[in-house]
């Protein structure tokens, strides 16, 4: 079910990308383009938003651990 819409936004991308560059190709290259490119790039996008993920992740651990310090500090640190 993943490759159809996948063929589908390759093709269009495809076409597109090659008008862009002026790249005058066959139909069968001009979707081999689009679909290859939108695999590229369809990694590229999962690994990026995974990785602002774990950043996220980090983030929110490290402003968790200084409301805990203050916490700690404010309330039993006499």
């Amino acid at each position: 079910m993943f490759f159809i819409p996948l063929i589908m936004i390759g093709i269009a991308a495809g076409y597109l990308a090659t008008r862009v560059m002026k790249l005058d190709t066959d139909v069968p290259t001009t979707i081999a383009i689009g679909v290859g490119g939108a695999l590229v790039g369809g990694f590229a996008l999962r690994f990026l938003i995974s990785l602002m993920g774990l950043m996220a992740g980090f983030v929110g651990a490290f402003l968790g651990a200084l409301a805990l310090i203050w916490v700690y500090k404010t309330y039993f640190q006499r």
